[in-house]
């Protein structure tokens, strides 16, 4: 069993993930679905090449310390990929995530082109991209900086744990710093940044109150931020800001929020109807008046309908999305179904009826008429 061979097997079948653990199958996870790979068990001695081969001396405290370290692996002629090192039962294990070379375009990627665009090209503000482990987060801010790298002159500081995607400089200049080689945390590394002369900041996660607070405030002093979080919607992504800081200063964060919250792209895949590939159903959250609004009032639990009677500003909810992957062809209807936060409405709005129509319609008719 080779390293390599598996890493080749998994980028020649476009697999997403490797997973070797010390004792099961190779498997890979490809268009959504886990399979196994190889007929040979990955044994201790093999584990333990591995992890010598990839963790240097800040992975390996940092394994020894908190039972997992993330890295970034380069093999020639095969690929580049985000690793995952951890123990489980004692024992070596790890997830490789193959990450392309050449960064997709928002069209590529099946994603609302006209909308990321601008939020790409705006010149302040905070932008989150959301969603669950695996659902193209990072890519789709990677295609959001490659935008900018392509087509605007500007400084771009990226903030990562590992880095993943590397870019070129074009008509912008990126400097990519990596938590653990050139910075200690994410906190340390936002302050610093914002002392770097960077019109756009990535940072690869908000993890903490710290980490958030700093990337509001440098919304709040002139540049345009990206990061991610791990929510499922735009709904849960305030919410979860919200509740990492004390009641008392929850109006100050909503009205921070109100005016520095440029938009969030929260993401779902869905197989397609052939099997063949997976395509992102997507919620955006454009700021507009209602969405500052709502947001000031703390009344987040309205923000639904606001994105879906937003279209003017670019706003979309999932089942919105949901409905067009339907409607083209791209994906079955339990598909759509199993990946909307509301079943019921998106089957009403696929037999044509909008939640809210039937009651104005029958509003002040006689009973029985």
């Amino acid at each position: 069993m080779e390293l390599e061979g598996l890493l080749a097997t998994l980028v020649q079948e476009g697999g997403s993930d490797l997973i070797l653990k010390t004792g099961g199958y190779p498997a890979m996870r490809a268009r959504g679905l886990v399979r196994y790979i190889a007929d040979e068990r990955v044994d201790r001695v093999f584990a333990e090449t591995v992890r010598t081969r990839l963790l240097d001396g800040n992975a390996l405290a940092s394994l020894q310390a908190k039972g997992a370290a993330d890295i970034s692996f380069d093999v020639k002629e095969i690929g580049r990929f985000r690793v995952n090192a951890f123990r489980q039962n004692g024992e070596p294990s790890f997830v490789f995530r193959h990450v392309n070379r050449v960064i997709p375009s928002f069209k590529e990627l099946h994603l609302p082109v006209d909308q990321l665009q601008r939020l790409a090209s705006l010149q302040r503000g905070l932008v989150l991209a959301t969603g669950v482990a695996g659902s193209g987060k990072s890519t789709s801010l990677a295609a959001m900086i490659e935008f900018v790298n392509r087509t605007l002159n500007r400084h771009i500081v990226t903030i990562e744990d590992p880095i993943e995607f590397v870019f070129e400089d074009k008509l912008s200049v990126v400097n990519q710093r990596e938590i653990g080689l050139d910075c200690p945390d994410f906190s340390i590394a936002l302050k610093h940044a914002v002392r770097q002369a960077p019109d756009m900041i990535l940072i690869g996660e908000m993890r903490d109150r710290e980490t958030i607070e700093s990337a509001i405030h440098a919304a709040e002093t002139g540049h345009l931020v990206l990061s991610t979080l791990h929510t499922v919607n735009a709904v849960q992504t305030v919410e979860r800001i919200i509740l990492y800081f004390p009641p008392h200063e929850h109006a100050l964060i909503r009205q921070q929020l109100a005016l520095n919250l440029a938009g969030v792209v929260s993401q779902r895949l869905l197989r397609t109807k052939d099997g063949r590939q997976v395509m992102p159903a997507v919620e955006l959250m454009m700021s507009s008046p209602t969405v500052r609004e709502i947001l000031i009032e703390g009344r987040t639990r309205e923000l639904p309908r606001a994105l879906a009677e937003g279209s003017y500003y670019g706003t979309m909810t999932f089942n919105q999305s949901l409905r067009r992957l339907v409607e083209a062809g791209n994906v079955t209807l339990d598909e759509a179904i199993a990946a909307s936060d509301n079943p019921d409405e998106l089957k009403m709005q696929l037999r044509g009826i909008t939640p809210g129509v039937q009651e104005r319609q029958f509003a002040g008719r006689a009973p029985g008429k």
